[in-house]
């Protein structure tokens, strides 16, 4: 079941859910609008390799924006934190920001129970566009968990700014699995 913006609501002011800073006027019927944090990454390198980590580059959006290119992936962040013990969050960008034709955290949109950070987010424009810091950029939707619950513990807890991939620290998992 989704949570309503109601229950969203109250499940921030009861502990179940937690988003920082909150405000109401970012609840709507079904999600909670998340904005587009101050820092964002590129990579540098010609080639990415997953079995290492990649050099990137840190931009910080100033007053007037930032323009995003084609062809180019950019790591933003949510300015909000967020998190639950309690609820499955999905994070997806708004209709308004798709229709500008920015593409916001397409394939990475489940984030697991016991996360609480900031979220990372993979923008990719189709044409060059200007974004600013504090702008609504998705949304996130909470549903209930059925079942025994195991709180994610992984690399990327209490995530602050954005975060390149850490894929290269699961080398050993991958290498075992490939030998």
């Amino acid at each position: 079941m989704i949570l309503t913006g109601p229950e969203i609501t109250a499940a921030t002011q009861d502990g179940r859910l937690r988003i920082t800073p909150f405000t109401t006027d970012q609840v709507n019927p079904n999600s909670y609008n998340v904005r587009l944090g101050p820092t964002l990454l590129t990579y540098t390198a010609e080639v990415l390799d997953a079995h290492q980590p990649n050099p990137t580059t840190e931009l910080l959006i100033g007053p007037d924006g930032c323009i995003l290119q084609p062809g180019e992936l950019y790591l933003g962040h949510t300015l909000e934190e967020v998190g639950s013990d309690t609820f499955v969050p999905l994070l997806f960008g708004r209709s308004s920001v798709g229709r500008l034709g920015l593409f916001v955290e397409i394939t990475a949109p489940i984030g697991d129970i016991g996360f609480h950070g900031q979220w990372t987010l993979m923008l990719t424009p189709i044409r060059p566009l200007r974004v600013y810091a504090g702008m609504r950029i998705g949304q996130i939707m909470f549903f209930a968990a059925t079942g025994p619950i195991s709180l994610y513990r992984g690399k990327y807890q209490s995530a602050a700014g954005p975060q390149p991939s850490g894929y290269w620290r699961d080398l050993a998992e991958v290498r075992a699995v490939a030998s």
